[in-house]
């Protein structure tokens, strides 16, 4: 089975400020596996929101991942590993309060980390995610393969 692409785009469209072009996707299904690009305050049409509030970006981050893990075939119970980069230790207790909302009685492996920042000045956590679709599910790839 080819890997699946969902959601491609190229950089220089995200950050027209930058000299980037490099063609990427949100989502990548390989197999029953699932890779999710790090997600962020910014929503799946490219507006930020949570500009100075570390909650509101995870919220954003969190919901944007719900949407493309079932365009993917999967969903949030079926995260294995996040990890989470944090641009200040402060932001750690509002951050990871938003992500307990999202993830009670889920148990993902997590890991966290304080950066010194990521792609933009707004941009305050980012979460990388691995998701799986188990076998005992067959996890249709949703209609959109944008």
């Amino acid at each position: 089975m080819a890997h699946i692409r969902l959601r491609k785009f190229n950089t220089k469209d995200w950050y027209p400020d930058q000299a980037l072009d490099n063609d990427v996707c949100m989502a990548v299904r390989a197999g029953r596996r699932i890779f999710l690009r790090g997600q962020t305050g910014f929503d799946l049409e490219g507006n930020f929101q949570g500009v100075g509030d570390p909650a509101k970006q995870v919220d954003t981050a969190m919901a944007c991942a719900k949407e493309l893990l079932e365009e993917a075939g999967s969903k949030l119970e079926h995260i294995c590993k996040l990890t989470v980069y944090i641009t200040d230790r402060a932001y750690r207790e509002p951050a990871y309060q938003a992500l307990g909302r999202w993830f009670k009685g889920i148990h993902p492996c997590q890991t966290g980390l304080i950066i010194n920042g990521l792609a933009r000045p707004e941009m305050l956590v980012e979460i990388d995610i691995e998701a799986v679709i188990p076998e005992d599910e067959d996890g249709p790839i949703g209609a959109s393969t944008r």
